[in-house]
């Protein structure tokens, strides 16, 4: 009888044993099994059950399965950590709850490229898949007067804080307002005491050498090389008191309507408009698209010449002819025009 009752014991604490052991066996040592690394991006504010639903598209983990895990190990809502996660096949389903519960297996390498943009739109538009604010929010929150006034800007400068390029931003859990004021700090590092001085000698803002070097990409697209030249005729002309004339001013005033558009009519530069130079003097009130660094560069390192004028030369080389009096750019002019009429007939 004895044996019996020590028997039934026996099973009784093997069962209890089993019960209360299992889960902890399978908390422990249970792996993800996957055929491949896969990225999981959790964003703010993301509940257990999102995330355990997220797991469980991703064939990660079953829904369930995972909350228990979570609960055994005090994982709920409150202590989650948004972020960039990479989850690797074989890794311990306990690691993986303890990533997301501190954080420590965050993705921190994110990195942000923009660059040839027109506005803020298409800005937003190629920032947004590399952090979590979607580029309505990052167009919204540049957008705002209170973001304006904050870095002392105005709605037609704004776009010189944005400085085109490839940064590391660090994790991706970033929001529109981290993002810009991530880019503020770019902004200050980029004019250095040596620029500035460069800026106060050509007596510029750093928003008009913004807008003078918007000018000189959308002038010459192809060839940077002459864009410390043309600089140096804007800035005679500045200086003269003359109007810059710039022909993608003109097209600018005339949004969509004219894209496509190679050769402007005088009705295209008729558009009253105040970005048009050839209706007003000085600079226009802003860029008209996002200059790179070295549009800016080009600019603050103009050329010291007598040239007031500049018109695409008649070899199909893209490139320009210069000319310091009036005469001689109606020569070059007429030899252009002789070309251009040349291949439309």
């Amino acid at each position: 009888m004895k044996k019996i009752i020590a028997l039934i014991v026996i099973l009784i604490l093997g069962v209890v044993g089993f019960v209360w052991g299992w889960p902890m066996y399978q908390l422990h040592f249970s792996k993800v099994d996957l055929k491949e690394n896969k990225l999981i991006y959790v964003a703010t504010g993301t509940t257990l059950d999102e995330l355990a639903l997220q797991l469980a598209q991703e064939k990660i983990i079953d829904e369930n399965k995972f909350k228990d895990f979570a609960a055994q190990l005090d994982f709920d809502d409150s202590k989650i950590e948004p972020g960039k996660y990479e989850v690797k096949t074989g890794m311990k389903i306990k690691n993986l709850i303890y990533g997301f519960k501190n954080g420590n297996q965050e993705i921190k390498d994110v990195k942000i490229t923009f660059n040839n943009c027109v506005d803020i739109y298409e800005l937003a538009g190629k920032v947004a898949p590399s952090i979590e604010a979607d580029s309505a929010e990052i167009v919204n929150y540049i957008s705002d007067n209170k973001t304006i006034e904050k870095f002392g800007f105005r709605k037609e400068t704004m776009m010189s804080l944005f400085l085109p390029d490839t940064y590391e931003v660090g994790e991706w859990d970033m929001s529109a307002e981290e993002f810009v004021d991530f880019m503020a700090e770019q902004w200050k590092a980029f004019w250095t005491e040596e620029r500035k001085a460069k800026r106060e000698k050509i007596n510029l803002s750093e928003s008009q050498v913004a807008t003078l070097a918007s000018i000189l990409e959308a002038e010459q697209g192809i060839f940077s090389q002459e864009w410390s030249t043309i600089a140096g005729v804007y800035l005679n002309r500045l200086e003269s008191g003359m109007k810059l004339q710039s022909d993608p001013t003109a097209k600018f005033c005339w949004g969509n309507e004219l894209a496509g558009i190679q050769r402007l009519l005088n009705e295209h530069m008729a558009k009253d408009c105040p970005y048009n130079t050839y209706l007003y003097a000085g600079l226009p009130p802003g860029p008209i698209r996002i200059p790179s660094k070295k549009a800016i560069d080009a600019v603050l390192n103009a050329e010291d010449h007598k040239y007031l004028y500049f018109c695409a030369k008649d070899d199909n080389s893209g490139l320009h002819a210069f000319a310091e009096t009036y005469d001689q750019h109606l020569e070059n002019a007429r030899k252009f025009w002789k070309y251009m009429d040349g291949r439309e007939n």
